[in-house]
């Protein structure tokens, strides 16, 4: 089979953006329009993946320098698409077909491109085009009286009759890299823009006698690309809605699909429950039966069945096992572990803490650096105080023990199995198992006290 490769455009500026950012690396679903398009092209399974940069290069460059894989070539003057699949031509192999994609059409699926792929293996010209009841701005694509593309005019170039067409061009195509190359050495700038067009090809192929086969994209916006800040947001719904009819597929029940938003990958089990304006972002897994209540966000977070999140919690690079509750206004940090059964409660934080089987953190209280074992319960106010200003220290909680409310355990510190920390206590040094820690300084109470006053002036 021959191998594909994949030349995304991203050269261009952007101007209406309004933005220092390059256009192809503002995002729709979390991930730049670029890398959007780069995963595509992955998901084809393409030899090579050819991107093709101008504006701002070195600063798209940088952002996807973790992308595997990719040639990198510039094009200097941007002297129109057909100048600019050029560039990348000397990097191609002849033997192989060739994908044009653009950097900034982020959502056009796999399952709408791989017939173009096949089409093209078979020694065809396949074009991907789309029908708008408003096709302004766009290539027309002419047939003739069998149906069959002859040619695409752009815009500023077609008669009246022309513009009328509603079926346009939307710059994506798939042909043989060697007939490519060939048709893209005959191109010229006779037009009303003075640039070299890649869809002057079609009329290359016609006079060639090479078949050409038109697929028309299901829906606009897979083709649609980003100019201003407008279409970025359109698209983003797009995604989003695409994504919660995904996550609706699959079982879950959203108690409003307009207001979930997947910036990343979420997989779920049965009978989970989200409500309102919860975002996932990264990889996010769901159990069975998980309900995760509104303004809650999850990112990189494993939670197991019958957890249950409640409002404004954030769950970030944690793991949270079954039949926990977390939440309301929890804060689960990086490194967080949590055993089956665990409470963390409101307002409690937690960072690189492992929490054992049924333990409960329910109030107000900060867990850093700690390991926590079983059944333990942390009062309202407590703190693990691990950090000295330099170094980050361990705070052990055996199994069975008992933290006071308003307690500061002072790493590196070990509390004892069954151990007891009165509250108010600040613990420095380790307590043995089975015995009561207090700190407390003894009362003191001054009588007629005299409270001090602002002197009057």
């Amino acid at each position: 089979m021959q191998q594909l490769s994949v030349v995304i455009l991203a050269a261009g500026k952007g101007k209406r953006m309004v933005s220092d950012l390059p256009k192809v690396l503002h995002s729709v679903g979390g991930k730049p329009l670029l890398a959007q398009v780069l995963a595509t092209a992955g998901g084809l399974k393409a030899a090579m993946r050819v991107v093709v940069y101008g504006h701002g290069g070195d600063q798209v460059k940088t952002a996807l320098a973790d992308e595997p894989g990719v040639a990198w070539v510039e094009q200097s003057e941007q002297l129109g698409t057909g100048h600019a699949v050029a560039q990348a031509l000397p990097v191609l192999d002849d033997a192989g077909v060739t994908l044009v994609l653009y950097g900034d059409v982020p959502l056009t699926r796999q399952e709408t491109l791989q017939p173009l792929v096949d089409q093209a293996r078979q020694g065809r010209l396949a074009l991907l085009t789309v029908k708008l009841a408003d096709p302004s701005g766009y290539g027309r694509i002419v047939r003739n009286e069998l149906g069959q593309v002859c040619r695409i005019v752009e815009e500023k170039d077609a008669t009246s009759a022309e513009r009328e067409l509603k079926e346009v061009n939307t710059g994506i195509l798939a042909v043989s890299t060697a007939k490519l190359r060939g048709w893209v050495a005959e191109l010229n700038n006779v037009n009303a823009q003075g640039e070299y067009y890649l869809t002057d090809i079609v009329a290359l192929a016609v006079r060639d006698g090479v078949l050409i086969e038109a697929f028309i994209a299901p829906e606009a916006a897979e083709v649609q690309g980003v100019n201003d800040r407008r279409q970025l947001a359109e698209l983003e719904r797009f995604y989003q809605r695409r994504q919660a009819e995904r996550l609706l597929d699959h079982g879950a029940t959203l108690l409003d699909p307009a207001r979930v938003d997947v910036r990343g990958e979420v997989t779920t089990g049965k009978d989970v429950v989200i409500d309102v304006n919860v975002i996932f972002e990264g990889a996010v897994q769901l159990g069975d039966r998980v309900k995760i209540g509104p303004f809650c966000v999850l990112k990189d977070a494993v939670i197991g069945d019958d957890v249950e999140i409640f409002s404004h919690s954030r769950i970030e690079g944690a793991a949270v096992g079954s039949g926990s509750q977390i939440g309301p206004f929890a804060r689960l940090r990086p490194g967080s572990q949590l055993a089956a059964g665990v409470h963390i409660g409101n307002f409690v934080e937690t960072k690189k803490t492992i929490i054992g089987p049924g333990s409960k953190v329910n109030h107000l209280s900060y867990l850093g650096d700690a390991a926590i074992g079983a059944g333990v319960n942390v009062g309202a106010g407590t703190i693990t105080c691990n950090y000295d200003g330099a170094n980050k220290h361990q705070t052990v909680i055996d199994d069975g023990a008992f933290i006071g409310s308003n307690s500061s355990l002072v790493a590196p510190v070990r509390i004892g199995k069954g151990a007891t920390v009165g509250a108010g206590s600040a613990v420095g040094r380790d307590v043995p198992d089975g015995s009561l820690c207090l700190t407390r300084a003894p009362r003191k109470d001054v009588s007629h006290w005299d409270r001090p006053v602002k002197p009057k002036t």
